[in-house]
């Protein structure tokens, strides 16, 4: 197989004329569309922007490879265009992106990432990216990629290849192996993966180094290291936005960094092993503390990340528990059982719900502390961090051990006990360091659950009677707000919703509309998901009661919205933000606004943090609720029709 298998002449736009990120994108997608590689092209652009999320695939020097795995993909293809004055795809070079291929790769199988490393490998030639540049039609283009991947491939060209690398390795054995090895890795196993180990392979044989590099791509582990070339390396470089096992390097010089590094600062990282100024890696979970990066998080990035981690563990329980308590009402209401004291329990099939839902709701603290812990301290924080959640549900303090209701520090309390297991681990392996390497292996298993549960219990029963307090005032805060102090809340919750659509600010909202409802404020919950529904429909009304607002792709997309906002998928108003943020944005965060300050005023209330329509039939209030959805979606509508520019004839 070969690149012109992947990509054919109808699937290259040269000279396109694009603006912007979102319109590469779009455009991108419908060549991929044209060619028949797809089997679900909503789902695939998903896909692609599900993957911009984790970090641009701009990779410098005028590329950028926007790329997705994915079930939608119905055979593996190329789409390309070039774009000479260059569009803003954040580069880690802070340059514009001239050149842009489009990966689509399915599911199964991996015979064509043999054909998409080649493609990477071939990138890095400059002279290859200038003609590229030059080519005004497709069979220009694909010509020009053809003839350097023939050139460099041919059949003799490999043989020559192999001979030459038998040779060079045979030396390198002699010598004593390679010097630098490296491990490179992102996400999805696609592009940056193969261009990073390529640069990192070129630039040290300019160097006048050895290098290997293996490629932890979507198909495996490709030239894998071998613990004969580890040992006799001077070092090793991870360049890697995903895990990759550690473990072997145990001992060894080791600098882990970003796999765009790899990309554009290959000298760089070659310098760090050569000079002696990569740290020496222990093995005590998947990173030292002290390890260098090129691009270290910001604490804010890192606190962020390990709430994240653990929030998105936590929220299958929520969600499953939810549902089945608010079931549980439901049928009771249904019944016409009396609204007392066993009301969701009253008849044999609520109280199945409500009591199964309960279990599972129950482990939301626990799971909550536990993957914060696990994301800072690895495996060994994860039964700490369990122990931390479980304390803060039962309020354990030294004077009541059992527990006492009034010091129940609940999802606050989870929260510290995450992040205090997390650093109590890293702490502990400290202490242990010192340990002989024939006892480490009972530092996992034994060391650190048994004394990290000792202080997770003394710390969590010193700070449960503070926080429990805390944690019954925001209680009886939320409960006894007036109307116009909840409606107030429920504006700006909802509103938070739409300003970044997943991002912190969004994600800061439905962190504590989940808190909410741990402490019984299903209200609060209803404002957030409402809040999170509107933008994307709001969009959708726009783009077809007021089409001269909106391109034709916008059009198209914009349908995709209905479904989106009705499943609670934010996202789906993401493109039209990137690409006309003042305008967009505030219309939506208004809309939200509105939908959640009527929400609250309605009385609705949520069980359930997720869900959209689907979770309808358990919401408290439903008409009301309906009601703030079609308000709110339809003041964003009007504000989108107002404020944007028209495109398009009417």
């Amino acid at each position: 197989m070969r690149i012109i298998d992947l990509l054919q002449k109808g699937s290259i736009v040269p000279t396109a004329q694009v603006n912007s990120k979102a319109e590469a994108i779009d455009l991108l997608v419908d060549l991929h569309e044209q060619a028949g590689n797809l089997a679900d092209k909503r789902a695939y652009k998903e896909g692609i922007l599900a993957r911009e999320e984790e970090g641009t695939t701009a990779v410098g020097e005028g590329i950028a490879i926007p790329h997705a795995k994915s079930e939608a993909v119905k055979k593996a293809g190329l789409a390309a265009i070039t774009v000479p004055e260059g569009i803003d795809y954040q580069a880690p070079d802070g340059k514009p992106s001239c050149i842009l291929f489009m990966i689509a790769a399915p599911m199964d199988g991996d015979l064509h990432l043999e054909v998409l490393s080649r493609l990477m490998t071939l990138l890095m030639d400059m002279e290859l990216r200038a003609e590229l540049l030059k080519a005004q039609t497709a069979e220009e283009f694909l010509s020009a990629l053809d003839a350097r991947e023939r050139e460099r491939y041919s059949e003799e060209g490999a043989q020559r290849e192999e001979t030459a690398v038998s040779e060079k390795e045979s030396t390198e054995a002699r010598e004593g192996g390679y010097r630098i090895l490296a491990v490179t890795a992102c996400p999805t196993g696609i592009a940056h993966t193969y261009m990073a180990a390529e640069a990192l392979e070129k630039k040290a044989g300019e160097m006048g180094y050895t290098l290997k590099a293996e490629t932890n791509g979507s198909g495996g582990a490709k030239n894998v290291l071998t613990p004969e070339e580890i040992q006799a390396a001077d070092g090793i470089i991870v360049a890697a936005d995903k895990n990759v096992d550690m473990a072997r390097f145990d001992g060894k010089r080791v600098y882990k960094t970003n796999v765009s590094a790899g990309i554009n600062h290959p000298e760089e990282l070659i310098e760090k092993i050569i000079k002696g100024e990569a740290p020496i890696f222990h093995r005590e979970g998947d990173e030292p503390a002290e390890a260098e990066t090129v691009g270290r998080e910001s604490a804010g990035r890192q606190i962020y990340r390990h709430l994240m981690n653990g929030v998105s563990y936590m929220l299958p329980f929520v969600i499953g528990g939810g549902i089945m308590i608010a079931l549980a009402f439901l049928i009771d209401t249904i019944a016409g059982a009396p609204r007392d004291s066993d009301f969701g329990a009253y008849t044999a099939a609520a109280a199945f719900f409500k009591t199964i839902g309960g279990i599972a709701f129950g482990f939301m603290m626990p799971v909550l502390a536990g993957y914060i812990a696990r994301s800072i301290a690895d495996r060994p924080g994860l039964a700490v961090g369990f122990v931390g959640g479980s304390i803060a549900t039962l309020g354990c303090t030294f004077a009541n051990v059992a527990g006492d209701p009034a010091a129940v520090s609940g999802f606050l309390g989870a929260l510290i006990a995450g992040f205090a297991g997390g650093y109590i681990v890293l702490l502990l392996k400290k202490l242990f360091s010192f340990l002989p390497s024939s006892l480490e292996s009972m530092l996992p298993v034994l060391i650190l659950p048994l004394f990290g549960i000792i202080l997770m219990g003394a710390f969590m029963c010193f700070i449960n009677p503070a926080v429990g307090a805390i944690n019954t005032a925001i209680t009886n805060g939320l409960n006894s707000m007036g109307s116009t102090s909840q409606i107030l809340l429920g504006c700006i919750l909802a509103g938070m919703m739409a300003i970044d659509m997943g991002g912190p600010f969004n994600k800061a909202a439905y962190v504590f509309g989940t808190a909410a409802i741990a402490s019984g404020g299903f209200n609060v919950m209803a404002a957030v998901m409402i809040g999170g529904m509107v933008p994307p429909i709001a969009i959708a009304l726009a783009t077809t009661f007021f089409k001269h607002k909106f391109t034709a792709e916008e059009r198209k997309a914009g349908l995709v919205n209905y479904i989106m906002g009705l499943c609670f998928i934010t996202e789906g108003a993401i493109p039209f933000a990137a690409s006309d943020p003042l305008r967009v944005i505030p219309s939506c965060v208004a809309g939200s606004a509105v939908a959640g300050g009527i929400s609250m005023a309605m009385g609705c209330t949520l069980r359930a943090p997720h869900g959209g329509i689907f979770v309808f039939p358990v919401v408290g209030s439903v008409g009301g609720y309906l009601l703030a959805l079609v308000i709110g979606s339809l003041v964003g509508m009007i504000l989108l029709a107002i404020l944007k520019k028209t495109k398009t004839a009417a």
